[in-house]
This record gives structure tokens, C-alpha cells and sequence, in this order.
């Protein structure tokens, strides 16, 4: 008697337990770095701050931001961002931009080059890669490619520049959308409170 192929074994299975694998942001816990990732090693952690952003179709803005950098000891970071926007006495008053994706060095003959990738995603409907270049603690990273979909505004290109100066995370981002080419969009320090 052949299995029914619209019943999988499945299908009727009883549930899972929680994911059974750790991911950790704080390097002093959790699994063990993979070596590929140790020229991102200054990265991992919880940081947060402010910053500030604009772009030639909206008004200027002040934002705080966390970004989670962690790993599961594969060869590469999960990253999250979360930002929100601060009135001038620097209060929360909305929900700002979201991101989550992976940062991962390019690999050759089973060693991490100084050449990233990375693949980011919105909720707003925008996936970007990026290729970029890791030199000491500053990463560069230049989109190769956007995807859209069909209800998201038009985003074109980006081009982000991070950085770990005095043991704080610096970023500034360009973006080319809504018929302008790259322009400044968002700039920020943020520091560590994790990791």
C-alpha cells in the first residue's frame, strides 16, 4: 500500500519543542564563533543610540536605534535593527524603519577574505544585497542588487559605511530612491549595552 502524497507522515506529528539551538550576541555565552567570522568579532553585540536622517523628499529627523549583531557559530551574523522616532525633548514618538538580515564574508579555500556579503530586508517590502570590503574595524558595504515589492517605494541603491570607533558603532547611510540618486539618508552612534 503506497503512502497517500496529500497525507504526509507529517502531517499528524505531534509538536515540536522550542528551537533547540543557541544564538548570542554576547560572545561570553552561547556557541562558539566560527573562525571565518573573527574579522567581525568587534561587531557582535547589542548596541543602541541615535542618530539622525533625511533624504530630499522628507523632513530631517532625529531616531534612536537598537541593532543586535549575533551568530549561532555558522559562518555568519544575523542582524537586526529597530528604530524609533525622538521628538526635540528626545521622546519616543513613533515606530521608525526595521531590518533584519545576514552579514557574511566571502569564503575562498575555507578562509574569510577581507570581501562581505550581506542580504537585508524590510517590512516596508524592500530586500537589498550588498557586496563590501572589511578594512581593520570599517566595513563598506554598496548594494548590487534591490528587489521590491509591487506597494514598496521605489528604492534604487544604497550605500552604507560602518565603523567601530572608540568602542562605539558609527554608521552612515545613502540612499537612492524616489527618482534621486544616492543621497545622505541616516546616520547614527550607537553604543554597546550587550555583549
Amino acid at each position: 500500500m503506497s503512502e497517500n502524497p496529500l497525507q504526509p507522515p507529517w502531517l499528524n506529528a505531534p509538536p515540536v519543542e522550542e528551537y533547540p539551538f543557541e544564538e548570542s550576541h554576547d560572545l561570553r555565552v552561547g556557541p562558539k564563533l566560527h573562525p571565518t567570522l573573527d574579522g567581525l568579532l568587534p561587531y557582535i553585540g547589542l548596541w543602541r543610540g541615535r542618530g539622525k536622517g533625511g533624504f530630499p523628499t522628507i523632513e530631517d529627523f532625529d531616531y534612536a536605534q537598537e541593532i543586535r549583531i549575533s551568530h549561532d557559530g555558522r559562518p555568519f551574523l544575523h542582524y537586526e535593527s529597530r528604530a524609533w522616532i525622538l521628538d526635540e525633548q528626545s521622546k519616543p514618538v513613533r515606530p521608525a524603519g526595521r531590518e533584519v538580515g545576514w552579514w557574511r564574508p566571502v569564503v575562498v579555500d575555507g578562509r574569510a577574505t577581507d570581501e562581505l556579503e550581506a542580504v537585508l530586508t524590510t517590512p516596508t517590502g524592500v530586500m537589498e544585497l550588498h557586496l563590501g570590503k572589511r578594512t581593520g574595524t570599517q566595513l563598506e558595504f554598496a548594494t548590487d542588487a534591490v528587489v521590491r515589492t509591487p506597494t514598496a517605494k521605489e528604492v534604487t541603491g544604497g550605500h552604507r559605511l560602518f565603523g567601530i570607533v572608540e568602542g562605539a558603532l558609527l554608521y552612515a547611510q545613502e540612499m537612492a530612491a524616489m527618482g534621486h540618486g544616492l543621497s545622505p539618508h541616516l546616520s547614527a552612534r550607537l553604543v554597546r549595552v550587550g555583549g
